[in-house]
């Protein structure tokens, strides 16, 4: 099982949507690691670690989100790997 770590900025509208909390409870129901927090110019910042179908399963939701989420675009970039300790949800940076 192959272990990926990616970092995503996800725009649109993002923010007041509950798009945090729920991509929180999706990270942990695919047991994936990582954070997951607003910036203060609107996106959504997540980095997720984990099994590589879990990760990506994680990013395709992400194109959706929420309901009430509209997503306008999801940014995927490698990130370095770090040990997190579950999924959280971070202050706004």
């Amino acid at each position: 099982m192959r272990i990926i770590c990616r970092h995503l900025m996800i725009r649109g509208k993002v923010q007041g949507v509950y798009y945090r909390a729920t991509a929180r409870n999706e990270a942990i129901a695919h047991g994936l690691d990582g954070w997951v927090r607003n910036r203060s110019d609107g996106c959504v910042e997540a980095v997720v670690r984990g099994p590589e179908v879990a990760v990506r399963a994680f990013i395709d939701w992400a194109f959706q989100g929420p309901p009430a989420a509209r997503v306008e675009a999801v940014e995927v970039a490698e990130a370095e790997e770090n040990s997190y300790d579950g999924f959280s949800m971070r202050s706004t940076e």
